[in-house]
């Protein structure tokens, strides 16, 4: 297990007794308070069979280059951009990520960031903290505003009722999928952008949606908007952001994700003012939390009885875990 000290308990503490009780399971864990390099990985997985990744583990090709028991490598998140799966099928090792149980997590996070960011919650908290008396911020009523968001995935689409249910208005811009069945209007992105007061994009951190929201988006907003983004920090351009909260088109911006380590906000941005951050903790529930965990105990257990694991990314490429079971594939 690759989780440092803090991880491992916040998001796998109480599956770990879950892990270690699987018959013929011995787990070794990450001996140090951080992160490990790669060559440290490589080295305390030397005689592993499964590493269980953190989200933060990359999986480089000289990890499955240098690893000949390595079967398989499970990622306790859905994100597996950090993973060289490539490398991993030609040395045919199993990659596998984890159940999608962070959505109602990340989606109630992402209104907690708004309703923060239009009612100035954490700035005047501060001054309070401070000894200070804060000054009357005004705030802005979510009730009758317009919400943007891009991309109707699983959160986008709850996110939306969430939206809906405090009485905004939704605006939907996803070509892949068809919001009006559930009763929100579609629109393109040059739509979207003219007529919302609030920006949220939920697409995935590819290359097709890296920076998305640059500097011809954010001048295409109407000003005073507020952005939002709890998807991928690869998706909004922070420098972009930088300036227009500077020249105030836009008025607040609700960070979960950046581009610093770990996908947390840079803190150039986060310190900025109009600015609230969190440390990428979108999916830090416990229900959440535990749900990934035990997706991957659910995952060492299928090894274990000469089955597929379920959310398998590669499994025509497992060819280790064929020998390991004394098959052809």
């Amino acid at each position: 297990m690759s989780h440092n000290h803090e991880d491992l308990d916040a998001y796998y503490g109480r599956a770990l007794p879950m892990l270690e009780a699987l018959e013929g399971v011995t787990v070794a864990l990450n001996p140090h308070a951080r992160n490990l390099t790669s060559d440290e990985l490589i080295d305390l997985a030397a005689d592993c069979q499964v590493i269980v990744a953190h989200r933060s583990t990359p999986g480089p090709a000289e990890l499955f280059e240098r690893s000949p028991n390595l079967l398989a490598m499970f990622r306790t998140a859905i994100d597996i951009s950090t993973i060289d799966v490539d490398a991993a099928s030609a040395n045919g090792v199993l990659i596998a990520n984890a159940d999608k149980s962070f959505i109602a997590s990340t989606a109630e996070l992402a209104l907690g960031l708004l309703i923060d960011c239009a009612r100035n919650i954490s700035a005047s908290t501060i001054d309070y903290h401070a000894g200070d008396e804060p000054p009357q911020r005004p705030g802005r009523q979510l009730r009758g505003t317009t919400a943007g968001i891009i991309g109707y995935g699983a959160i986008g689409s709850y996110l939306a009722d969430l939206l809906r249910s405090v009485g905004m208005e939704v605006l939907v811009c996803d070509p892949m999928a068809d919001p009006r069945a559930d009763g929100f209007e579609a629109v393109d992105l040059a739509a979207l952008l003219a007529r919302s007061e609030v920006v949220i994009p939920l697409t995935p951190g590819d290359e097709a949606n890296r920076d998305l929201i640059s500097t011809d988006e954010l001048a295409a907003v109407q000003a005073g908007a507020i952005l939002i983004n709890v998807s991928r920090g690869e998706v909004v351009d922070e420098v972009a952001v930088l300036d227009a909260l500077e020249r105030g088109r836009l008025a607040a911006v609700g960070i979960d994700v950046g581009r610093g380590t770990d996908q947390r906000p840079s803190s150039v941005l986060a310190g900025k003012p109009g600015v609230v951050a969190t440390p990428h903790l979108g999916g830090l529930t416990p229900a959440n939390a535990d749900a990934q965990a035990a997706s991957s105990v659910e995952q060492v257990a299928a090894i274990m009885a000469g089955t597929l694991p379920p959310r398998s990314v590669n499994p025509e490429s497992a060819t280790r875990l064929g020998a390991h079971w004394g098959r052809d594939g």
